[in-house]
């Protein structure tokens, strides 16, 4: 660490860990887990079961937590190597490999606890959930696709959700999962368009290392199109009312917005298509999808 970065003042080691694992991003995939949480109570009894909700919380939050730590942890030479991801925490020093160990070790264990607490089906399949996350960081290292890891990955929230609620197998939480994993599997490509000089000058595996910027654009604007039919496939499953139609209409034009800001040759505004964009995505179905629930009879 040079003279003048140790003369700033260094966050906390909480607060370091957090900005490691990027807390703030659960929204992405929280709100999915909620609709599936809150489909599945409404098709049991009707009634929100507090107790459950915050469970499956902890275990979205746990399981993301301890995915991102191990990410940063296995992925922390080639971050260094890349002028975007050089200022990470365990590049700089901000937060040490074995803190980082320790976060992600605790939040697994988080993880586990509130599995068992939910229901032994959930407890049985949470280390199934934990493999993906790890495979991931590696998938660079072996295949252009490693966004299709992150997809399963992502996939696991819903479903896991919607056994956390009811102890049993639900197809209907398998399309809302695959929704959700081919929409952050694509735009996950549209993320890793900003890496690809450095992907290809360390040997980093992507799409568009390997195929370029625009097939990665094209292939997230075939993602998308697909994740729309699998939410217009899950509302017709799970017999959804106006107000979730009217979330997938918003969704349809927050997806044709994301791809308008963002050109092969213009990837100026690729961080709003990244984290508001998506982030919109996600609470504004999540609002729909509560408000029809509501609507169709779910009590608080």
């Amino acid at each position: 660490m040079t003279a003048s970065a140790a003369a700033i003042p260094q966050p906390g080691r909480t607060k370091a860990f957090l900005r490691l694992v990027m807390i703030e991003h659960s929204v992405f995939a929280l709100p999915f887990a909620y609709i599936a949480s809150l489909t599945a109570m409404y098709l049991h009894d009707a009634r929100i079961h507090w107790a459950r909700l915050l469970l499956v919380t902890v275990c979205m939050v746990g399981l993301r937590t301890f995915a991102m730590a191990a990410n940063r942890i296995i992925d922390r030479e080639i971050d260094a190597r890349n002028p975007r991801t050089a200022g990470r925490e365990l590049v700089t020093g901000a937060v040490s490999v074995r803190s980082a160990w320790t976060g992600a070790l605790v939040a697994v264990v988080v993880f586990l606890g509130a599995a068992a607490l939910l229901n032994p089906l959930c407890l049985a399949l949470a280390p199934v959930a934990v493999v993906p996350m790890v495979v991931y960081p590696y998938g660079k290292r072996f295949t252009n696709f490693p966004h299709a890891i992150l997809g399963i990955a992502q996939a696991i929230g819903p479903i896991g959700a919607w056994l956390a609620i009811t102890g049993s197998w639900s197809w209907e939480a398998v399309i809302l999962g695959l929704a959700v994993g081919v929409w952050i599997g694509g735009f996950d490509l549209i993320f890793a368009c900003q890496d690809v000089r450095a992907d290809r000058a360390h040997g980093v595996k992507s799409v568009p290392a390997r195929f370029g910027i625009p097939g990665a654009l094209y292939g997230a604007r075939a993602c998308h199109a697909v994740t729309m039919v699998l939410l217009v496939w899950y509302a017709l499953a799970t017999g959804a009312g106006a107000f979730f139609w009217v979330g997938l209409v918003i969704v349809a034009g927050a997806f044709l917005y994301e791809h308008t800001i963002v050109r092969p040759h213009d990837l100026s505004r690729l961080n709003r298509a990244f984290f508001t964009v998506n982030g919109f995505i996600g609470i504004a179905l999540f609002v729909c999808a509560l408000l029809d629930l509501l609507v169709r009879g779910l009590t608080l």
